[in-house]
């Protein structure tokens, strides 16, 4: 299962410097792209705001 980012993203880029295959982009909320995600939850580890689930 890939993750996912909520609304609750605060867009402070932490999650997008952890992933290992660059599957997040940037934005107003940041979106990962679930077709490369490799649900390994480095996001999820580093977010603040808890923002990264799995889905």
């Amino acid at each position: 299962m890939a993750y996912k980012i909520t609304e609750e993203c605060i867009a402070c880029g932490a999650c997008a410097d952890q992933c290992p295959v660059d599957a997040i982009k940037e934005g107003d909320v940041y979106t990962i792209d679930a077709d490369a995600c490799i649900s390994c939850g480095a996001c999820a580890g580093v977010c603040p705001v808890g923002a990264p689930v799995e889905e």
